[in-house]
């Protein structure tokens, strides 16, 4: 799949990848809604907020495990979860795909 720069990504829809039961992978609906463009040192490049209403039945928003779903948004690869906001479980945080590809380039 095809990673975008940080320039690409949009507050919106988008989706992320993850399994929940059986190990079967599913895409749930998530909004954007704050980019952090100039963020270069942590992993809260934008606040996310699950909309799914499936994944919210399930779920509530963001739960432990879900660290690292990818976040995909007209149709490429734009960054992962890392983080869940602790008084509002729907929202929570995601690092920019490009800020990984550096990182992984830097352990390489």
């Amino acid at each position: 799949m095809e990673v975008a720069l940080r320039n690409e990504i949009d507050i919106g829809k988008a989706t992320i990848l993850c399994s929940l039961e059986n190990g079967v992978r599913n895409e749930y609906e998530i909004e954007i809604k704050k980019i952090y463009k100039n963020n270069n040192s942590d992993n809260k490049s934008m606040l996310i907020e699950v909309t799914d209403e499936k994944l919210l039945e399930k779920t509530g928003g963001i739960i432990q495990g879900m660290s690292g779903s990818p976040i995909i948004q007209n149709g490429k690869f734009i960054g992962a979860v890392t983080h869940v906001l602790v008084n509002n479980p729907k929202q929570g945080y995601a690092v920019f795909a490009d800020m990984m590809i550096k990182e992984m380039r830097a352990v390489n």
